[in-house]
């Protein structure tokens, strides 16, 4: 016996080995359904190998032979392709023995036929060798069982591939993909198995393509599962990681060309479908700088910023993951998206929450002692007047002189104790309700001018009242009534002695606007914010006048809680002009 080469049979050599060695490694490498995959490869390369062998020499025996070798793939090759497709989609059966047992059935049986054909020529009825071609051939013609193991083959390729079909035909790209793989895989080489069983297609009329098929195809799975982890649960689990995870997850090369996203990064944006693989970052993030010099910075970072999503914006933090080699030397860059606009609210309202309180707090204090200190020093100064005025030491007559300042501390620990009682109506016991109604605007200045006239006119104050406006108000009579008391006293507390106060009235569109005047010490531009801000201050009148800061803080608060507005225009030494809109009824009544 010698060997003769031929093209066949040198690719059908070296194409086995390459295929069976790689099958060996993957068999010992990787773990869980692709041991079957390379053990169906392995399956395909003994038949190539052997095949290869069969069409290098020229006598009846050694073809036999190698016959009887090609014969140990060729029988289990459907065999472990049918394995394999149980395995890999994960089929549990209670009676594992029998379905082994019935799947290598025929396999066996039919490799035990082989090895004893010619004792009974039930496998193949004749074999001759041929030599009419450009090398010697094998003729073989065939017996009942080759039909059968021919059946049995089409067949468990065919059960095979419809259990991975039924199992991945809803599932993710990345199922479907291997899908398409794995089926092209197993019906590829039936096709050139169909050809030569029907005499399609025959070169030189006996060789059988067949082995030739199966060795591309497993040659290039090979090398998939190899470099891709193809059939491995790391590329579908990177998947499904991708999928569920909340954060925005963006992949850039070192070219800052997008190479991967997931779903959540798409989300975030009002175009997604312009984000594509290969895109350059700098023509997603074209409006945005602060993302773009992040991206170029290309170090472990993070940063806030906005993103336009439609009409809305929201906030991220955005966080860097350089992608380095074992050289430290950058091969690309991840992004890290999370949507912090709600956590960013919070954290705002918190803490503008946390001022308020703190301010509450540093108030209910600083109100705790006028209390005692404002309060208790009238209240006392009378009890001891009266005291010794009852004992005799003062005379009648002396504590008829002394009654007009003591009326005059009265009004003021009036004015104070009824603020007091509205903010602590206000804050204590969950906010005051509003009871709106309509009343006329010009009354109320007339009678809040009638109680302040007394402590006017001590100081030779004109209070004049333009009431220009036609409309009658619709807010909360009472809370008003507090407002325009404490303007008028804060005019009279800080105006000197013989000026002016101007109260006056407006229609401004919707609204009845009164506005106070004076021509007193004004207020400094930080006192101002202050107010607008409602933070309680207090500063001493032209006369030394105490003041709790507390009237100006239910002013703001009221105004607010009636729908109206407040404006304060101030020059010091120059004096302060007070407005305050509210609600027309007239308007309201319109609407």
């Amino acid at each position: 016996m010698e060997y003769i080469l031929n093209p066949f049979s040198i690719t059908l050599l070296l194409s086995g080995l390459l295929v069976g060695g790689l099958s060996l490694y993957i068999a010992f490498k990787v773990e869980g359904s692709t041991r079957w995959v390379a053990l169906t490869m392995l399956c395909a390369a003994i038949w190539g190998f052997f095949y290869g062998l069969e069409l290098s020499v020229d006598t009846e025996e050694a073809m036999l032979f190698f016959i009887k070798l090609e014969y140990l793939g060729i029988a289990f090759l459907a065999a472990f392709w049918l394995f394999f497709s149980l395995k890999y989609t994960s089929y549990k059966s209670k009676q594992k023995g029998l379905l082994i047992s019935l799947i290598l059935f025929i396999p066996v049986l039919t490799y035990i036929l082989v090895i004893t054909n010619e004792f009974h020529h039930f496998y193949y009825s004749s074999f001759t060798v041929i030599n009419s071609g450009p090398f010697p051939t094998a003729k073989i013609e065939i017996g009942p069982w080759y039909y059968v193991n021919l059946l049995y083959i089409y067949f468990a390729f065919t059960l095979g591939s419809y259990i991975i079909w039924k199992r991945f035909r809803f599932s993710d790209p990345l199922f479907k993909t291997q899908t398409r793989l794995m089926l092209l895989a197993g019906i590829f080489p039936l096709v050139f198995n169909f050809l030569y069983q029907t005499h399609l297609f025959r070169p030189f009329e006996v060789i059988d393509l067949t082995p030739f098929a199966f060795l591309l195809t497993y040659l290039i799975l090979g090398f998939a599962i190899l470099k891709y982890q193809l059939f491995s649960l790391k590329p579908i689990a990177r998947t499904k990681v991708m999928e569920v995870i909340t954060k925005g997850v963006l992949v850039l090369d070192s070219d800052t060309k997008i190479v991967d996203f997931n779903p959540a990064f798409l989300s975030y944006f009002t175009f997604p479908e312009k984000i594509k693989v290969s895109t350059k970052a700098k023509e997603i993030f074209k409006n945005n700088t602060a993302i773009l010099e992040l991206i170029t910075n290309g170090k472990a970072n993070s940063i806030e910023s906005k993103i336009k999503s439609g009409e809305n914006e929201q906030v991220f933090l955005i966080e860097t993951i350089p992608l380095l080699d074992k050289k430290s030397v950058s091969n690309g860059l991840v992004l890290l998206f999370e949507d912090v606009t709600e956590q960013k609210s919070i954290n705002e309202t918190l803490k503008k929450q946390a001022i308020e309180l703190q301010q509450l707090n540093n108030l209910k204090d600083k109100y705790f002692s006028i209390i005692s200190h404002d309060l208790k020093g009238p209240i006392f100064g009378i009890k001891e007047l009266i005291h010794l005025t009852n004992s005799g030491e003062i005379s009648v007559e002396e504590f008829m002189d002394m009654l007009p300042e003591v009326s005059k501390n009265m009004e003021q620990v009036a004015l104070l104790l009824e603020n007091l009682l509205a903010w602590s109506s206000s804050q204590f016991k969950g906010g005051e309700t509003v009871r709106s109604q309509e009343f006329d605007v010009h009354k109320i200045l007339i009678q809040q001018k009638g109680i302040l006239e007394r402590i006017a006119k001590e100081k030779q104050i004109e209070i004049s009242i333009e009431a220009q406006a036609k409309s009658s108000s619709w807010a909360d009579k009472n809370m008003i009534e507090l407002v325009i008391r404490n303007l008028i006293a804060n005019a009279i507390k800080f105006s000197d002695r013989g000026s002016k106060i101007k109260i006056s009235t407006h229609d401004k569109g919707r609204f009845v606007r009164i506005c106070v005047e004076d021509d007193g010490k004004g207020i400094s531009i930080e006192n101002l914010s202050k107010i607008r801000n409602g933070i309680s201050f207090t500063t001493p009148g032209q006369n030394s006048e105490s003041g709790t800061g507390l009237g100006l803080v239910l002013v703001n608060d009221y105004i607010q809680k009636n729908s109206g507005q407040l404006e304060v225009t101030s020059e010091e030494g120059k004096g302060t002009k007070f407005c305050i809109s509210l609600p027309s009824s007239d308007a309201l009544n319109q609407a």
